[in-house]
């Protein structure tokens, strides 16, 4: 009886993958629909973002805006080297970075928190209040913002009122806040949680529901109250999101922002309210001193994108959740 051949692994010969550019190119052919579906952005992307930074060289010339780019006078470093001997931008850096920290810090903290004890709530309607009334704030521009703080903390405000209600203060000592320049960091700190929380909320917020509730039946059937089932359920399960968030805020260190700082600013409280982007507009824009305003922007744009490598690279070597 003859036996039938049989296939072995021996002889099964497996069709070669194409590498390197070859596969690329298949690649390319095969998503070829949101290839050009990407193409409007990435040419606003180009336009927009990148063909911008040939200004840069401004930074080493002593620009004169009437004369051509063959014409400029080239300075070297000059305008950096003033940067960093110039009292003004080392206090405005010190601002800057006081100014992140602050916001950072309350950001994060503050959003978390609101955003685990709205997750366990569960009356639906007041929820949603709580929601509606923490997100309108987001949607007031800075110009109006900024006018409500300097009310509230006026000599008249509600905030010296409440102190004299209370008997912290006697009539005729109302404390002007916004002239006094220790307490800027803090005005700044507190409107910016005022405005911001409840927009910072959701995406923690849309993070929790991505939480298996098994592991909450699980958590309770061990005996662990709302406390633990938020520290050792809740906050596990939004750490990838926190990190990644982390990051990306530790990149925009230097950018604190520039409306509140300059409406909520005054001849007063000037040492602390001044920040790099007012820096730049007052001492650099506002004077004709174009090639300063883009050393200092550049600076900063520099020390952003170390800043951000620098944290995910970090984060990475921790083995958690980072952006690349």
């Amino acid at each position: 009886m003859e036996s039938k051949p049989t296939m072995t692994t021996s002889n099964l010969v497996l069709p070669k993958k194409p590498t390197g550019l070859k596969r690329f190119a298949m690649k390319l052919l095969e998503q070829r629909v949101l290839v050009l579906m990407s193409i409007p952005f990435l040419a606003w992307l180009f336009i927009f973002k990148y063909m911008p930074l040939w200004g840069w060289t401004i930074a080493f010339q002593d620009y004169k805006p009437a004369k051509s780019f063959g014409e400029q006078k080239w300075v070297g470093f000059d305008h950096f080297q003033f940067l960093f001997q110039d009292e003004r931008f080392i206090r405005v850096l010190r601002n800057t970075l006081a100014m992140s920290g602050i916001n950072l810090v309350l950001g994060f903290v503050t959003a978390i928190t609101l955003a685990l004890l709205l997750n366990e709530v569960r009356k639906v309607a007041f929820k949603r209040i709580v929601q509606t009334v923490s997100y309108l704030p987001h949607f007031i521009s800075w110009v109006v913002a900024a006018s409500i703080i300097q009310t509230t903390l006026s000599p008249d405000g509600i905030i010296n009122e409440m102190l004299l209600w209370f008997g912290f203060l006697e009539k005729g000592e109302e404390i002007l806040f916004l002239g006094i320049p220790e307490y800027f960091w803090g005005i700044f700190g507190a409107g910016s949680v005022w405005k911001d929380v409840g927009w910072n909320t959701i995406v923690y917020l849309a993070a929790m529901t991505m939480i298996d509730p098994a592991q909450y039946e699980a958590a309770e059937m061990d005996g662990a109250g709302r406390i633990k089932r938020m520290w050792y359920v809740t906050l596990p399960g939004i750490k990838p999101v926190i990190i990644v968030l982390l990051i990306m805020n530790i990149g925009y260190l230097l950018e604190s922002g520039f409306e509140p700082q300059y409406l909520l600013g005054n001849g007063m409280n000037i040492d602390y309210s001044e920040n790099l982007d007012i820096f730049v507009l007052k001492y650099g824009i506002a004077q004709g001193n174009y090639s300063l305003s883009i050393a200092g922007g550049m600076f900063k744009t520099i020390i952003s994108f170390i800043l951000l490598f620098a944290a995910n690279n970090l984060a990475k070597r921790m083995g958690e959740s980072r952006l690349f």
